[in-house]
């Protein structure tokens, strides 16, 4: 069974930070990438990274502030979030493809973890 899980959100204050976790079991994904979706948004690319993390995209929103990383050792990826503000809130999704290809479409992405909830407060 495929299975993704995020770990890692919670309540900090603008200008704090957060690292968001997620572990993937049951299968070797390749690319892999946060989403994020606010309330009454549509979901949206936030970071995706390829299979070495030697390719690394981000969401222009987040350029500078985020960092996307992973450690396929430990079957996980990471997304390093700083200086963060209140338009940062969101339900975090960690996405995985069976590609080689990194993509920025969240149509692309055929797993998906249960999400996790970050809140920025002002």
């Amino acid at each position: 069974q495929v299975q993704l899980v995020e770990s890692g959100g919670g309540l900090v204050q603008a200008g704090g930070s957060l690292r968001l976790s997620c572990l993937a079991s049951g299968r070797t994904f390749t690319a892999m990438g946060w989403f994020r979706q606010a309330p009454g948004k549509e979901r949206e690319f936030v970071a995706a990274t390829s299979w070495s993390g030697g390719s690394t995209y981000y969401a222009d929103s987040v350029k500078g502030r985020f960092t996307i990383s992973r450690d396929n050792a430990k079957n996980t990826v990471y997304l390093q979030m700083n200086s963060l503000i209140p338009e940062d809130t969101a339900v975090y999704y960690c996405a995985a493809r069976s590609s080689v290809v990194v993509t920025t479409s969240s149509f692309t992405y055929n797993n998906w973890g249960q999400g996790t909830q970050v809140t920025v407060s002002s």
